[in-house]
């Protein structure tokens, strides 16, 4: 896909966005998030804890999703993991099990705080799978109902093949062992992915859902985004939207389209089929 596709694509889909917020920007005001008073309700409830992407943070990752579910009366909260000392703002650096103990943590912080039995959890990116280490090693699988992962490195990436010049450029590969492990782990036949999806990429008792784009160009192929197992949803964004050009960070950040079929797999009893035209719901 060429570059004037992409930045038309994610032009497209800001345009739709503000078209769509200017349409309800009078029925309700704008939801926050990380409310820990915040009580979840009958109609959901179950708390939805966001987990960025790499190089992302716990606020700019969600400013348009956040609000999208506290504006459907979710309590949402968002955690920020894998810091390094040597970088500022931007996470999810830090080896993933690591990362995954965080999200252990702060998923016990939220249902103290809210009294839920359980929470969901919407991840972007590394946030789309690391949260399955958290499900299949840390005892996860009890606190989660659901997971659902937007555009989620479940299998490995080989960022469209640039993976396979690390041998010819000696010192790259250590040098992103040492000060990015995350991204270590996150590439095709890392022992991090051997490791999390030996004897089945899933866990009895959560639901899972992944919602990839086909012009993913971190998480290649994009194929390699979905799940193989029991309470697996996979979609694929241009089946619902075949002119939706979301790439790998527009479809987490602003596409209200993939968002709708977020919602959806939040609260599957109320679902509505999500389109084109779901910007405007």
């Amino acid at each position: 896909m060429s570059l004037w596709k992409r930045l038309f694509g994610m032009l497209a889909v800001l345009s739709l966005i503000l078209i769509g917020a200017g349409s309800s920007a009078s029925a309700a005001p704008r939801g926050s998030w990380n409310d820990f008073s915040c009580r979840p309700s009958v109609d959901h409830p179950r708390p939805v804890i966001l987990v960025h992407g790499t190089f992302a943070n716990s606020t700019n990752n969600w400013l348009v999703l956040a609000p999208y579910l506290a504006d459907r009366g979710y309590c949402v909260f968002s955690l920020d993991y894998g810091q390094s000392p040597d970088v500022p703002f931007i996470h999810g650096l830090g080896p993933i099990d690591k990362s995954a103990e965080q999200l252990k943590a702060f998923v016990g912080r939220v249902l103290s705080a809210t009294g839920a039995a359980k929470v969901d959890i919407v991840g972007h990116s590394q946030g789309g799978m690391m949260p399955r280490y958290y499900l299949k090693f840390l005892g996860g699988a009890t606190k989660v109902n659901a997971l659902v992962g937007v555009a989620p490195n479940n299998h490995g990436t080989t960022v469209l093949g640039l993976t396979r010049l690390l041998p010819y450029f000696p010192g790259v590969e250590d040098l992103i062992n040492t000060h990015t492990p995350a991204v270590a782990d996150q590439l095709a036949g890392s022992d991090f992915m051997r490791r999390l999806n030996a004897g089945g990429d899933t866990v009895p008792g959560v639901k899972y859902t992944v919602i990839a784009t086909r012009y993913d160009g971190v998480v290649t192929p994009y194929r390699s985004q979905f799940l193989n197992g029991l309470n697996v949803r996979n979609v694929l964004l241009q089946n619902l939207c075949p002119v939706d050009l979301s790439e790998h960070m527009a479809i987490g950040m602003v596409d209200l389209i993939a968002f709708h079929e977020v919602a959806n797999a939040l609260d599957p009893v109320s679902a509505t089929p999500t389109s084109c035209t779901s910007i405007f719901d």
